[in-house]
């Protein structure tokens, strides 16, 4: 009996088997293998599901070949192919179907989207019956028929300018002289006109003769070489040689060179890494991009939608159809609210340190200056960077491209009019009480802090608050930071904006106060700016605005679309506010002031604060390099207001190197 039901088993599985193999194949599957090669633009396999006449008639290199050209020359993404799907056909023993497919594209000219027939052939092959594609050029675009090609062309945006708050340019699509040569022209000895010619451009001889050697060059064509700026002296010396001439060429120009570098940044070439990342957005090889500052986080606004269009030739070069077209939209400009003026002023107190400086409006909010040193011409990325150039930048131990004011450091007694304004707020601080300690140097326990003491510069037995900021006396401040307490100073410090992004279109790095769990030492060294206590620039001087603004934290404003706010409200009272402001005066105006004898001036009179930070590997550290510091602004009818950090400072009298230059810039910009 059990063999009987094994032998019923065995004839219904052959009957299913001998059913299944003997069902014909659906053109179907074809076609949606097909489809799903195209999709990947995987054109070989395409290929090879070909009929025979279309394979006899195409090989598969001139298939892939033209499908690659056109879809590289129009800038194919988001290609999307389906079936569609059909009603039932009465002949389905049929040895040729149609079979309707919609495509959908995205190129230079817009998106394209059509409806097709794809007939499909049955055929034997290697004792079996296959479906395959008879093709055709209608299976690219419609309208295409034999003979005929596809002609695509972009049309590039005018990049927006960078505009300071008066409408002046920061970065411009100017004019540049582009340095070319005509290989026909140069004298029987090149080395006559190469030799002097790399020494002028900063290149090298075999820089110069590699353009020369590219495999388009004719004799009597003019090959560029470098472009340098219309105004440089160089220039008449350059076409002067032999063989050697130039032409005008548009180019992204940044007429403050070094002064605004950082803050403007620079455009470049796109990259292959650039083309990965922004795939699916417009760009092609041929396109530039903003590389760093300005450029680069406005890039979006400056650059502006490419234009394209898209045509079917015949065989005469004669337009037969427009495929696709998109309009051109070229870049809107960003005015910000930089001021020139300002921004070179700081740039030339500072050209020869290591420093950067910020500059606000005190009663707006708005950035007025970003400035680095030392700094780089962004013009040379524009114009053609030379390796050796860029080798040089790359050596330089000051690090020419390092962007200073988005970082943070210590901002040493800086800090000092916060750690008083949030004792005041706390009640932990009383402005009048007088603090009594003899001598340079304090400790609270000997036992407990070791061989740490805070030092003081001036030994004054009694100081109050005012005494303390007129002073500088980090005795005091140090007493002010424990008596709050770990817990009050750090949440004071963060009603000031530590531990957030500054609110403005620029990425500055956020002010940090440190890991929680100071140590008594590391706390009473954060109440004068040192611990680890880090400030931008830019953070340093907005810290300020509560005290000229009754107490509300202002947001720094780069953008002039935007509206001024306030970053935080009321993170002191307008008393404290006054109180602090008041002892700032005295910073400068007292004959005892640390910034009296630099500061001063009677018919412009400033208030603010010096610091000195040192950078120490330990606590007992005594030869690390010291930051000095300066913040002032000028007190009636505020206007200006500058912070500024200069590294190294500590054989060049500390803070009283950077008070006179910020004292400069108030005599050039206020009047």
């Amino acid at each position: 009996m059990k063999n009987i039901y094994k032998l019923i088993l065995l004839t219904v599985l052959c009957i299913g088997l001998l059913s299944a193999c003997s069902e014909p194949p659906k053109p179907e599957n074809t076609l949606e293998k097909y489809i799903s090669y195209w999709e990947k633009q995987d054109f070989k396999n395409m290929y090879k599901l070909l009929d025979t006449k279309s394979q006899e008639a195409m090989s598969e290199k001139d298939f892939v070949e033209r499908y690659e050209s056109i879809y590289s020359g129009i800038e194919v993404s988001k290609l999307d192919v389906k079936m569609k799907k059909q009603k039932k056909d009465d002949k389905e023993n049929s040895e040729s179907v149609n079979l309707p497919y919609t495509l959908k594209m995205e190129t230079i000219g817009g998106p394209i989207t059509f409806t097709q027939n794809m007939k499909l052939n049955l055929e034997e092959k290697k004792d079996t019956e296959e479906w395959g594609i008879q093709w055709n050029t209608s299976h690219i675009f419609p309208d295409m028929k034999k003979g005929d090609r596809v002609s695509a062309s972009s049309i590039s945006p005018k990049r927006g300018q960078i505009l300071d708050s008066e409408g002046k340019a920061l970065a411009v699509n100017g004019v540049a002289a582009e340095i070319i040569i005509v290989p026909e022209k140069l004298p029987q000895d090149k080395a006559k006109t190469l030799e002097p010619l790399s020494k002028i451009l900063g290149m090298t001889t075999e820089e110069i003769q590699k353009q020369l050697d590219q495999p388009w060059v004719k004799q009597d064509q003019a090959v560029p070489i470098k472009k340098i700026s219309v105004d440089d002296p160089k220039l008449k010396d350059t076409i002067a040689l032999e063989g050697v001439d130039y032409q005008k060429k548009s180019t992204r120009l940044y007429p403050l060179k070094e002064a605004a570098a950082h803050l403007t940044g620079y455009i470049a070439p796109v990259s292959a890494e650039d083309m990965k990342k922004l795939q699916g957005k417009g760009y092609s090889a041929q396109d530039w991009i903003g590389k760093a500052g300005l450029e680069q986080v406005y890039e979006e606004r400056l650059r502006g939608k490419s234009g394209g269009i898209i045509k079917i030739m015949d065989s005469k070069g004669e337009e037969k159809s427009i495929l696709a077209q998109t309009e051109v939209e070229n870049g809107k400009d960003v005015k910000t609210t930089i001021n020139s003026k300002v921004q070179l002023s700081i740039y030339n107190q500072i050209k020869a340190d290591v420093g950067t400086s910020s500059a606000i409006h005190p009663k707006t909010g708005d950035v007025l200056a970003l400035v680095n040193s030392p700094s780089y011409d962004p013009n040379q990325f524009t114009l053609g960077l030379t390796k050796a150039l860029r080798q040089k930048w790359a050596d330089d131990p000051k690090q020419p491209m390092l962007n200073r004011f988005k970082y943070v450091y210590a901002p040493g007694s800086t800090l000092k009019p916060l750690t008083a304004a949030i004792g005041l707020e706390n009640g932990t601080l009383n402005p009048n009480a007088e603090m009594k300690v003899s001598g340079k140097t304090w400790q609270k326990d000997k036992e407990a802090w070791g061989n740490y003491k805070v030092t003081r510069v001036t030994d004054v037995p009694s100081v109050n608050l005012e005494k303390a900021l007129i002073y500088s006396d980090n005795i005091y401040f140090a007493q002010a930071a424990l008596n709050l307490g770990e817990g009050k100073f750090t949440e004071g410090l963060k009603k000031f904006g530590f531990g957030e992004e500054v609110p403005v279109s620029f990425p500055f790095t956020a002010s940090s106060i440190g890991k929680d769990g100071m140590s008594e030492g590391q706390l009473a060294d954060s109440g004068f700016g040192q611990g680890q206590i880090q400030m931008s620039a830019l953070h340093v001087a907005m810290s300020y605005t509560p005290f000229l603004n009754e107490g509300n934290l202002l947001a720094p404003r780069l953008d002039m679309s935007k509206e001024s706010t306030v970053w935080k409200e009321s993170v002191i009272s307008s008393d404290t506010a006054k109180m602090i402001n008041d002892d700032l005066v005295q910073v400068v105006a007292n004959k005892n002031g640390t910034a009296h004898n630099d500061a001063f001036m009677k018919d412009l009179p400033l208030a603010g604060k010096t610091g000195t930070a040192e950078l120490k590997t330990s606590l007992d550290d005594k030869n690390g390099k010291e930051l000095g510091w300066f913040v002032g602004y000028n007190t009636q009818d505020p206007s200006l207001l500058v912070s500024m950090m200069i590294e190294d400072v500590k054989k060049r009298n500390g803070s009283h190197y950077v008070t006179p230059k910020v004292k400069n810039v108030f005599k050039e910009n206020v009047k």
